[in-house]
């Protein structure tokens, strides 16, 4: 049985949304879109997607936003296009930033920009870490929330410092918001005040979301559009998007207006977790509605003590499992979202009991 398989068998799963089957989202949004009376977009044009693209870039503080396919084409298309405008192929990025951690090099073996790493892998970067580069930077990259960290983010008057430097310098400032609505609810601030100082922003209509792919590019209405032009060369230019933009729309709302609630239910597991002394959490304090716990297990062993729950209880009790700095420690992330929201408390604690009973036992067990 696959890891998938052994999902799906169970009856309790932690982390994320609730993932319904494929028939159930196509009738969904054949519901919505039959009450919306939506037509299909042509290549991008259409009532449906330039109201959502309009709707973002209101809620963002933007003149404009633009549909692209993926979050990677998005990304490095921004960036491309703002270090042409500022005359330096060179961009700020984090050591734990998307392009550099998942994009197999895409952004230098494709020509789009070079890429210089700057700052603590294990701290969001600061204004500091900007101003120790001698060199002239085209744009620099900031994730809100920062995934491969915990979520963690930079302080408020950090993210400030970092805005004033990048506009008295000259440097496009770019946000990988992929997670940005979760990030919200920890800034207690509003979008578009987070976003004030941004010459562009990425969101992704999935993740949080829930929807069946895409992002959204914001920016001023030129840049918009030059970007636009740039997914129609990458092969980006499909020609419905109305099935990525259904799934997101008919959901959005909602989904934000959860965000608060997924934020104080991740401020409840913190103070679970207390009970917990084994398991480490990063970051210290909730930052957003994701968390990363630090076994004293290693990968390997984590992952059979989850499979081995998973088949003795029907509870899945994370995804992804990775090597620590520590050899005999593993990590795995927690996103709070419908599934631990909604979860009884106990069994919550349950869940939290057999991983910690497995892992004193030192044995796939539970």
């Amino acid at each position: 049985m696959n890891e998938l398989e052994l999902r799906q068998r169970c009856h309790t799963v932690l982390p994320g949304h609730r993932q319904p089957t494929p028939a159930a989202t196509f009738a969904a949004m054949a519901a919505w879109c039959g009450a919306n009376d939506v037509a299909h977009d042509t290549y991008g044009e259409g009532a449906l997607i330039e109201q959502f693209e309009n709707k973002i870039a209101s809620l963002l503080g933007f003149e404009a936003a633009v549909f692209c396919i993926t979050g990677t084409m998005t990304q490095v298309t921004a960036l491309r296009l703002a270090c042409q405008d500022r005359g330096s192929r060179l961009v700020a990025l984090h050591p734990t930033s998307h392009i550099l951690r998942h994009e197999r090099g895409n952004h230098e073996l494709l020509d789009h920009f070079k890429g210089l790493m700057i700052g603590d892998p294990h701290r969001p970067w600061t204004v500091d870490d900007l101003r120790a580069v001698p060199d002239a930077l085209g744009a620099a990259q900031v994730e809100l929330p920062m995934r491969e960290i915990g979520g963690q983010c930079p302080s408020w008057d950090a993210l400030n410092d970092i805005k004033r430097h990048c506009r008295e310098h000259n440097i496009h400032l770019h946000m990988d918001g992929a997670r940005l609505w979760e990030a919200q609810a920890g800034f207690k601030q509003p979008l578009p005040a987070i976003c004030d100082g941004f010459d562009s922003v990425y969101v992704s209509l999935y993740k949080g979301i829930g929807g069946l792919g895409g992002a959204m590019l914001a920016g001023s209405r030129s840049f918009v559009e030059r970007a636009r032009e740039w997914f129609r060369r990458q092969g980006g230019n499909i020609v419905h998007r109305t099935p990525y933009v259904v799934a997101a729309a008919m959901q959005f709302d909602a989904r934000l207006a959860a965000m608060p609630r997924y934020f104080e239910r991740t401020q409840w597991l913190y103070a679970l977790l207390r009970d917990f002394p084994s398991i480490a959490v990063n970051p210290a304090q909730p930052q957003a509605n994701m968390l990363h716990l630090h076994l004293p297990v290693s990968r390997e062993l984590a992952i059979a003590i989850r499979n081995q729950v998973a088949e003795d209880h029907g509870i899945w009790l994370f995804g992804r499992a990775s090597h620590a700095a520590l050899p005999g420690y593993s990590v795995v992330e927690w996103y709070v979202g419908d599934n631990l929201l909604e979860l009884p408390d106990d069994t919550v604690r349950l869940a939290l009991t057999l991983l910690d009973q497995a892992m004193r036992n030192k044995a796939p067990s539970a």
